[in-house]
């Protein structure tokens, strides 16, 4: 199967075509997935996050750096550990994390168009806050795109890659998971999609922040639970959907 137009020069799905005809639910992941990566709008989340620990907990922003990457490798979140181990409450620490400066975001008129001429519904479905995704959303002038957010507090903080997480969210939104797509630029978040029946689709970058991502070097062909990879997501959505990119 050749890859989908905007796809990066990396092996293409080896699964049988897919294609999106069946699907009538859309759902994006918010933090280097809808916003492009190199706005490095997430790097001012991870400053905050070490600076958080390190003054909540008391130790030198060395270790709380340690901390947040252990927590995050181990649990998924840096919140969820930090929520396990520690027992902090989540709202202050989401609050510090997401107080960043938004003007880094450019505002993506293109991207708009493409969402907007997607059939079905559209969800945000993110580890953060969703006062941090309309925000961003907001900035990237397509908030009023989405049906709604699917936040982390939705799911009582159990947060992607959980299979937990994705079957609390699509029962809350009444997603049938086989006429679903989701969009994630974490390889490891669309694990439990594709168990689940979603067409998944890892928006790749240069940003490295997880194990998972450097892996993706080694790739001679897509793993079976991705079957679709792409560098640009608007032009993905504008000329990879519907097969019309093979």
């Amino acid at each position: 199967m050749a890859a989908p137009a905007g796809a990066a020069s990396l092996p293409s799905a080896t699964a049988e075509k897919r294609g999106f005809d069946h699907v009538d639910t859309w759902i994006f992941d918010l933090d280097n997935t809808l916003y492009p990566a190199s706005c490095d709008l997430f790097a001012q989340v991870d400053q905050r996050m070490s600076s958080f620990i390190a003054k909540t907990l008391g130790v030198p922003r060395e270790h709380a750096r340690h901390l947040q990457k252990a927590y995050y490798r181990q649990f998924g979140t840096t919140l969820a550990g930090l929520m396990k181990v520690h027992k902090l409450a989540p709202g202050p620490f989401l609050d510090y994390v997401h107080d960043i400066d938004l003007s880094v975001v450019p505002e993506l008129p293109e991207l708009a168009t493409a969402i907007a001429a997607l059939p079905g519904r559209r969800l945000i479905f993110t580890n953060g806050s969703r006062r941090h995704a309309e925000n961003v959303a907001a900035k990237l002038g397509v908030l009023h795109l989405f049906e709604d957010i699917c936040d982390i507090a939705a799911l009582d903080y159990v947060p992607k890659p959980e299979r937990e997480a994705f079957d609390r969210m699509l029962k809350l939104h009444d997603v049938p998971a086989m006429r679903a797509a989701m969009f994630e630029d974490m390889p490891h978040n669309l694990e439990a999609a594709s168990t689940l029946g979603m067409t998944t689709v890892l928006v790749h970058s240069d940003y490295i922040d997880h194990p998972a991502q450097l892996k993706i070097r080694e790739w001679r062909e897509l793993p079976q639970h991705i079957h679709y990879l792409t560098r640009d997501l608007t032009h993905f959505l504008l000329n990879g959907i519907g097969g019309r990119a093979e």
